[in-house]
């Protein structure tokens, strides 16, 4: 058995948990009014960005020096990205869970149906079950939105930026693999610039909906859902970009060969995981 892939223990791990503890315990702190809050999630976040380019950093440089060749290294770090992207959908089963749960039940329930006349009755006994949910149970409470999101705009548009970047970033792949690196800068270069007009058109729609919509996290349940869908899927997308500026540079640098370029596909499993979540929140939070 190859014993290349043993590297000297690391320290990174302890730094990351440090960073993560650090990060948390100054977000509680804020949300309570702590002066320190700010403080210590703004050191968890610089130790993060900290540990994640040493620890990425020393993985090229092994990489380079011809760890990556090895079976079992190859087959940890394969392993490892399935494991991440299991992670991130479980994140978004969740998210999408709540907003099931709210249409199907939730909704009906407070509006007498499914045999619940007697919660309507005594809850709000005016309540209609609609969706988007444009008047909240309790007005004087929770204003809701003066519309919905509009379907056929912004939205088909970044659906249409986001598949587009899916079959950009498939080109450039294949630059990679067929040792085309003139074709694999430029189709990579085209994925990024999709990605960050994606973002900028996000952050347009956002804007309308905050001010010409009145659609807002106390806006009632619709806005909760939208933003948080929509938002974490961004961030994600924000993520990925940066992932994808980090390959061009390397593509650049020629540190991938046609054999030995698995950081390329991680990135790339990733960007289309972040494209098929899109396709769903096209579906369900926008059209049906």
């Amino acid at each position: 058995m190859s014993d290349a892939h043993i590297t000297p223990p690391t320290y990174w791990p302890i730094i990351g948990s440090v960073a993560l503890f650090c990060f948390m315990l100054g977000l509680v702190n804020w949300l309570h009014d702590n002066e320190i809050g700010p403080y210590l999630m703004l050191f968890g976040f610089v130790t993060l960005i900290y540990m994640l380019y040493g620890w990425f950093a020393e993985v090229i440089a092994e990489g380079l020096n011809g760890l990556n060749e090895d079976k079992v290294l190859d087959k940890s770090f394969r392993w490892g990205m399935f494991w991440f992207i299991f992670s991130e959908i479980m994140f978004f089963v969740t998210f999408f869970g709540a907003l099931f749960f709210v249409r199907l039940f939730v909704l009906p329930v407070l509006a007498g149906n499914m045999g619940y006349v007697t919660t309507h009755y005594l809850l709000w006994p005016d309540f209609e079950n609609t969706w988007p949910l444009l008047k909240t149970p309790d007005q004087s409470q929770f204003l809701g939105p003066s519309g919905v999101m509009d379907l056929w705009g912004i939205p088909a548009i970044n659906t249409l930026i986001l598949l587009t970047s899916g079959l950009t970033l498939t080109v450039a792949h294949w630059g990679v693999v067929k040792k085309r690196y003139f074709q694999a800068i430029i189709w990579q270069a085209a994925t990024i610039l999709l990605g960050i007009v994606f973002l900028v058109m996000q952050a347009y729609e956002y804007g309308e909906a905050y001010f010409h919509k009145s659609l807002r996290l106390d806006a009632g349940i619709y806005g909760n859902t939208f933003y948080f869908l929509t938002g974490f899927h961004g961030l994600h997308v924000t993520l990925g970009t940066v992932m994808l500026i980090i390959i061009l540079y390397r593509i650049i640098c020629k540190h991938f060969t046609p054999k030995h370029h698995f950081a390329f596909e991680a990135v790339a499993w990733y960007w289309h995981f972040v494209d098929v979540v899109w396709l769903l929140l096209f579906v369900f939070v926008y059209w049906i």
